[in-house]
């Protein structure tokens, strides 16, 4: 690596439209607390932008989990997520506190953020990582799936910052008091004078079915594979999930099949999930939609082969047909 000039963990604090801190970044200030330990104790900062009204009242939310200082930025120009405009600043700050560790959840829009600051500065970038740590020459060694899923592959960048972006559900946060003085430090914005964007949100709509589905907070999933064979098959895994109170998943090669829609996909290319219970309903268990929901409280097989990969990782499992047993289920009061 580059000569180390850099210190501390800085971690992207992105916000909902209600302008609420996302879970993601409750889950990577977890994780960078144990990263910080190894590093013998670095600074855990954040940064936020679009013009929070209420940064007093977020201020709470950052010592509680022991975040430093926090970087914020106040402009009319940042109320809407903006490619340019945030990358603009968030380059800039990066430059100036040079950070050694950058860490961005994987939403929608660290997705488009993260590459984009990457490429700016000239290092590398781990997405999508299951997996952090601090190796024995205090490198961030970031874990994910690699060619196809196949395979856990550790990277380590050559330059500083080290980047990597996390999906939500991946890290669990643990109850602890990190209690800090979350020191807020607004930054100049006259970097995006002169600079136009050429791209605006026209309208914003969300899927009705998300909304009824919610994979990211449900408690109880139930998941369905090629196992179900058909539509006909995910019609009665809604029966089972309506039945139970569950939100439903799928598999990639269900989705690929047309079975399910891409919304409700859980693995390496759909959502990382983490609910209380999930019943995996004719999934193999490849390694592909596992990375997906392996955190999960406490796991439950239906697959009709014994030697199924996904018996592995279950807390129970059901050898047996899922048209046999589900239907049953439905049958009793």
């Amino acid at each position: 690596m580059t000569d180390k000039e850099n210190s501390g963990i800085l971690l992207y604090a992105q916000l909902t439209e209600n302008n609420y801190i996302h879970t993601v970044f409750f889950e990577l200030a977890d994780k960078a607390h144990e990263l910080a330990q190894k590093l013998d104790g670095v600074e855990v900062n954040a940064v936020m932008f679009e013009n929070p009204e209420n940064i007093s009242g977020l201020k709470e939310s950052f010592q509680n989990m022991g975040i430093s200082k926090v970087f914020y930025f106040d402009d009319k120009r940042l109320n809407e997520y903006s490619t340019v405009n945030y990358s603009t600043l968030f380059i800039n700050l990066v430059k100036e506190i040079k950070p050694e560790i950058l860490l961005i959840g994987a939403t929608n829009q660290g997705r488009d953020l993260a590459p984009r600051i990457s490429s700016a500065l000239g290092t590398g970038l781990t997405a999508d990582c299951t997996g952090l740590d601090i190796n024995d020459k205090g490198q961030l060694a970031a874990t994910r799936p690699t060619f196809g899923g196949q395979l856990m592959a550790t990277i380590l960048s050559k330059k500083y910052p080290q980047m990597a972006t996390v999906r939500p559900n991946v890290f669990k946060v643990h109850n602890v008091d990190y209690s800090a003085p979350a020191q807020l430090i607004k930054k100049e914005v006259s970097a995006l004078d002169g600079i136009k964007d050429n791209i605006g949100v026209l309208e914003f709509k969300k899927s009705v079915e998300n909304v009824l589905n919610d994979l990211d907070n449900a408690e109880i999933i139930v998941s369905g594979g090629m196992g179900l064979k058909d539509k006909k098959g995910f019609e009665l895994l809604k029966q089972f999930a309506q039945k139970i109170g569950a939100s439903v998943g799928a598999s990639r090669p269900a989705v690929e099949a047309g079975l399910a829609s891409k919304d409700i996909q859980i693995g390496q290319t759909g959502k990382t999930v983490h609910p209380k219970i999930y019943i995996a309903c004719g999934i193999s268990g490849a390694i592909q939609h596992t990375v997906g929901m392996e955190n999960s409280d406490y796991i439950i097989a239906i697959n009709n082969d014994p030697e199924a990969q996904i018996f592995d990782i279950a807390d129970t499992g059901i050898v047996g047909d899922f048209f046999e047993i589900i239907p049953k289920y439905l049958s009793l009061n």
